[in-house]
């Protein structure tokens, strides 16, 4: 008679896990019923032999040896193990027992209602249905999809739910820092496929990824020809009031000292897709009563749709503008209105003379707002602006005053744009400081004082430290931060001022350097980086914070001082949903005595949800906490190594296709999807196709690229 197989000799079962051998009793791997163990000697699972005749797995044998202690024991010891892989390890061998502490012992730190941060929830609207009264199959699925525990008979859409203790909104680890529910339509690769734009000098660089750009990612969102009709895409705050935009209709929360945040008013269906939203405060003639009205106005590619909402939720639509292109940005300056488009066309209504006016300007690429001023940065070097007080000015012609302020010189394209007021403004209202950035990575400080009224802004500082476009930058009290299209790298200074004025003595020092890695949302059918701007937020007087979200679909955002890069918290959705788009806002105190305004975080989901995070209670605890001395490490700031790992293996790098390079996400006008439409650019000699020349433009030029398309993406090299 045969002996039995060496790896199955009785009741002892030979294993080689990984390269390390085990040895161990039927019994010991099978008393857990309806797992890996009980299956496999079964013979249910194929198996593999080693040379020696052992069942080979090819798993990790450090985590099996826990796994396999506590198959002894039925105890566990947890010293110096990383729960989430463990845990991942027993639910690949079935142990259910086991997978069962491991679950409580991970929702030790987590818990439905979030941490100390987390501040409220909205539960989703009903979506509107469109005309003809009927909802497609897409709506009533989202719908009906969505189980908060609260039934629609007791509770009304919009007000706050208290989420339910089950594991349906649990993703693979309730405190993994991604949400891995990630595909709709197709499963996740287990492998990153980078894309790679430079130009490789070998086969081996050919999974670098541009320094110039963040990475392009696809995902479920991205490839998916239809929307989420309940997926928020935008989110916008004015005092106690929030609007929020969903693919194809725009609600108002309104938040209350008694009731705290509802439901307040929910748009008709728009066959068109939002791409902007903008809400303020309505400014009417004194006469009329109700001047607290609320304004929301929707962008629908060229065309505007304007409200007005009283507090009770009473709707009126003031009417339908047509701006004839594209609109990129929408806002609000006082009681107007303003529409901008990166071709150069500015659109504004003015709520006192009910009037719509069209105006074209050379090409915008950035702009600001300091009072009743627009500042706009152009492609051709200068700044204008326009006094939104006098509008319209220039009676004989009907047209806008448009003044040019100042001009770069070397004639670069203005890319980035931030205006500080000073105390001095509002005594002499002569005292203006502007900080800009251009496409050269060049950025400047001009400044103008009483002293030179008349003669324009003085040029007072310059700094080379980016060697690519400038997309971002922000001049405040006591700092000035920068950001190119490198990875979003920040360069912060530290600003000396005197009286409120910015000094020459010592001037601005340099503070800190860091990156803001945020990787892009190729659909262009959704506003995604209008509405996940990454900052800096907050007032210029104030502490202001970076909202890092490194990849589309995820649940967690990092929030960072905008001057040393420091991680003040991070955010993470209490329901495991993705976080689609998101906003900082100081929301006004309670009437009550002694109240003061706080600061708040609003991120929109794919499931239609609002969460809110009390950012001033973040930033009141990382102040009391104890700073370190100048010889320790680095603080903390964005993603460590091993969480960007953990975030990145959600999605999937997408290869080049052809030779035209991406463009960086960035929410600046220059990089933001949509700013090269309508532009035309020119090939340079000796210039590789798709890559523009920027050194021998001249003021005004319009360059010209043959045969490009909408959805063509640059890269803005200087040579």
């Amino acid at each position: 008679m045969a002996a039995p197989p060496l790896a199955v000799q009785g009741d002892i079962i030979h294993l080689n896990v990984g390269g390390t051998r085990f040895s161990t009793s039927r019994q010991t791997l099978t008393w857990v019923t309806d797992s890996f163990f009980s299956s496999m000697l079964s013979g249910r699972i194929s198996t593999l032999k080693d040379e020696t005749g052992a069942i080979f797995i090819d798993r990790d044998p450090k985590l099996f040896s826990v796994v396999l202690s506590f198959l002894r024991t039925k105890e566990i010891d947890l010293q110096s193990v990383d729960l989430h892989a463990l845990r991942h390890e027993a639910e690949f061998y079935g142990i259910s027992p086991l997978v069962r502490r491991l679950v409580l012992c991970e929702d030790l730190n987590h818990a439905s209602c979030g941490d100390v941060l987390f501040h409220g929830y909205l539960g989703p609207p009903l979506a509107p249905a469109p005309e003809g009264g009927v909802l497609d199959k897409r709506h009533s699925q989202s719908i009906s999809s969505l189980d908060l525990g609260a039934s629609t008979e007791t509770s009304r859409p919009g007000t706050v739910l208290r989420l339910p203790d089950t594991a349906s909104y649990r993703t693979h680890s309730r405190n993994s820092s991604v949400d891995l529910r990630v595909s709709h339509t197709h499963s996740r690769q287990s492998s990153l496929d980078l894309r790679n734009r430079t130009h490789s000098r070998n086969s081996s660089l050919d999974q670098r990824h541009s320094r110039n750009s963040s990475l392009d990612l696809k995902n479920s969102a991205a490839v998916s020809n239809c929307v989420d009709p309940l997926r928020v895409t935008l989110v916008r705050g004015h005092h106690n009031w929030i609007c929020v935009a969903y693919p194809h209709f725009v609600c108002c929360f309104r938040m209350k000292d008694s009731t705290g945040w509802y439901l307040i008013w929910t748009s008709p269906y728009m066959d068109s897709v939002v791409e902007r939203i903008a809400i303020n405060a309505k400014v009417l003639n004194p006469s009329q009563d109700n001047i607290n009205n609320k304004m929301v106005a929707v962008a629908l590619c060229s065309l505007i749709r304007l409200w007005s909402i009283s507090d009770d939720g009473e709707c009126r639509e003031i009417g339908t503008f047509n701006l004839n292109v594209s609109v990129d940005s929408l806002f609000f300056i006082g009681s107007q209105l303003v529409a901008l488009s990166q071709t150069g066309k500015v659109g504004v209504w003015h709520a006192m003379t009910q009037h719509w006016q069209i105006q074209d300007v050379v090409p915008i690429t950035s702009y600001d707002t300091a009072g009743s001023f627009l500042l706009l940065g152009c492609n051709n070097g200068s700044i204008y602006y326009i006094d939104m007080q006098k509008f319209p000015l220039r009676m004989k012609d009907n047209d806008l005053l448009v003044t040019e302020l100042y001009r770069d010189p070397s004639n670069d394209m203005v890319t980035a744009l931030s205006v500080y007021l000073t105390p001095k403004t509002s005594i002499s209202g002569n005292w203006i400081e502007i900080a800009y950035g251009t496409s050269a990575g060049t950025v400047r400080v001009i400044v103008q004082h009483p002293e030179t009224v008349g003669h324009g802004p003085q040029l007072f500082q310059t700094f080379t430290v980016h060697r690519s476009p400038v997309t971002k930058v922000m001049l405040s009290e006591k700092n000035l931060v920068s950001v190119c299209s490198e990875y979003n790298h920040v360069r912060t200074w530290s600003v000396t001022r005197f009286r409120g004025m910015i000094s020459t003595q010592p001037g601005s020092t340099p503070l800190a350097s860091f990156k803001i890695v945020s990787l892009e949302e190729m659909d262009p059918h959704v506003s995604y980086s209008a509405g996940n701007d990454f900052g800096p937020f907050g007032e210029q007087d104030d502490q202001q914070v970076f909202v890092q979200k490194v990849v589309p679909e995820t649940d967690q955002l990092f929030v960072r001082l905008s001057s040393t890069g420091q991680r003040v918290c991070v955010i993470q959705s209490v329901d495991s949903s993705t976080i689609s788009a998101f906003c900082v806002h100081e929301c006004e105190g309670s009437s009550r005595m002694g109240s003061r305004p706080r600061r708040y975080l609003f991120t929109g989901h794919s499931n239609g949800s609002i969460q809110m995070w009390d950012l001033t209670t973040a930033i009141d605890i990382m102040n009391k906490a104890d700073q370190p001395s100048s010889h320790s490490s680095p603080l903390p700031g964005g993603p460590t190594a091993s969480e960007l790992v953990k975030v990145l293996d959600q999605c999937d790098l997408i290869n080049s296709r052809g030779s035209t390079p991406c463009v960086s996400p960035s929410p600046s006008m220059m990089l933001a999807p949509g700013f090269l439409q309508g532009l035309h650019f020119s090939r340079s000699k000796g210039i590789p196709p798709g890559v523009w020349s920027g050194g021998g433009a001249q003021p005004g030029d319009i360059p010209h690229l043959e045969g490009a398309t909408a959805d063509t993406r640059f890269q803005i090299t200087r040579f």
